[in-house]
């Protein structure tokens, strides 16, 4: 009778280090879908036939349709299972990049990258199912690897964006990403199994009211889902003007050089890497500084346009703020909610990367009315917003791990009167 545990653990293959890499370069490759295009604008702009009211608009109708696919996709996958639908995300994606490549005008361009946004959360599918293939002892360091491919996927997407367009333009890039996209949909079919669906699985209108209905009771996973917001709707607030700023008639800088700035972010990896070894993320220290940094950073980038040695520290210095607060409003949720982190995981990313919609948005309009200037007065007005968050947020934690600790006293007492 003992053996059985032992035999059910063991049943789970230990997966492999070319599997955990494959798994994260995957996740990678489609998250810098919804990157190439920042250090592009000034460029889509010019030989699009649009202008660049309508090229920054494309920022904002990504991130909007990415966070769309988060609250009505992703819950799929607990109904068809992870392999079934990556397959049928990553060929929509390829069309919708395919046709981004092709695009013959404004409303086309438009159309194609919210195709690209809606299908890209096919990034955010690849986590848990990760995290359901490795076995217990493993399961950390597996999903660590996954969303560091992520990050990285996201870091160097500008990059890349810069280089491939200045040698072969902005189309070509997109029709290879299209081919790429292929490429990870057939290897992925390969690698990831069909998951098993519960047969007393909620109906896809009962996952949807449920992910409502957790933001809606839980204060901290509001809380923290507000904060999240706010700091990427900051961090693309910058991302969606630089271009611009870069890209003007002062600057004349080419699309490498624009997206060469974006490698700067590595800093927010290490800063992530360092966030996730805080021993106790409740206290209010780690979140104050992050958004203390957070409004440092703009302070410094309002000086970018008379020095790229202070727009270089001043992405350094953000980058490292927004991947900050990020990992330690995802560890928070996630201790806070062991047994409905898909829901949790869900709705924070939809407000995530609704603030980064609203943020893009918020920095197109401060960029045409007030110029680079009401960009970072803007940037600080949304820092000003978080301020007051921080203490409830933190408060909220603290009161969970303190209702967490009698129940446990509870059950402690309960076993050993």
């Amino acid at each position: 009778m003992t053996s059985i545990p032992v035999v059910l653990t063991d049943e789970r293959p230990r997966l492999g280090t070319g599997t955990v890499t494959t798994l994260a370069v995957a996740t990678g490759a489609i998250a810098a879908n919804l990157y190439y295009v920042q250090p592009l604008l000034p460029e889509m702009s010019r030989t699009a036939g649009i202008g660049p009211s309508s090229a920054s608009l494309i920022t904002t109708v990504t991130q909007a349709a990415f966070a769309l696919g988060l609250v009505f996709v992703l819950p799929v996958a607990d109904l068809v299972g992870h392999r079934r639908l990556l397959t049928v995300l990553l060929g929509l994606n390829a069309a919708g990049l395919a046709l981004v490549g092709g695009a013959p005008d404004g409303v086309v361009l438009l159309a194609a990258f919210t195709l690209v946004g809606v299908t890209n959360v096919a990034a955010q599918v690849i986590v848990p199912a990760a995290a359901a293939l490795a076995r217990d002892e493993q399961r950390g360091r597996v999903v660590g690897a996954v969303i560091g491919g992520l990050l990285t996927g996201v870091l160097a997407a500008r990059g890349v964006a810069g280089l491939v367009s200045d040698v072969w333009g902005w189309r070509p890039l997109f029709l290879a990403a299209a081919v790429l996209m292929v490429v990870v949909l057939l290897v992925l079919r390969r690698v990831v199994p069909d998951s098993p669906v519960a047969p007393d699985r909620l109906s896809y209108p009962a996952a949807l009211r449920a992910t409502a209905t957790t933001l809606r009771r839980d204060r901290l996973l509001a809380a923290r889902s507000l904060l999240g917001g706010l700091g990427f709707a900051a961090f693309s607030l910058f991302w969606a003007t630089m271009a611009f700023l870069l890209g003007d008639a002062d600057h004349h800088f080419d699309s490498s050089v624009i997206g060469a700035f974006g490698l700067l972010g590595a800093a927010g990896a290490v800063a992530a890497n360092w966030v996730g070894r805080v021993r106790d993320p409740r206290r209010a220290g780690p979140t104050a500084l992050a958004v203390a940094v957070l409004a440092v950073s703009f302070v410094v980038l309002y000086f970018a346009p008379w020095s790229l040695v202070a727009l270089g520290v001043g992405v350094v210095v953000l980058d490292v703020a927004v991947q900050g607060l990020h990992v330690l409003n995802q560890r928070l949720i996630y201790d806070a909610l062991p047994q409905a982190r898909s829901r949790a995981n869900s709705a924070y990313m939809t407000c995530y990367f609704l603030g980064g919609a609203l943020g893009s948005a918020a920095g197109t309009f401060a960029w045409n009315h007030y110029g680079w200037a009401g960009v970072c007065v803007t940037g600080l007005i949304i820092v000003a917003l978080a301020v007051p968050v921080v203490p409830f947020a933190t408060t909220a934690a603290s009161a969970r791990s303190q209702n967490q600790q009698v129940a446990q006293e509870g059950v402690d007492h309960a076993g050993n009167p």
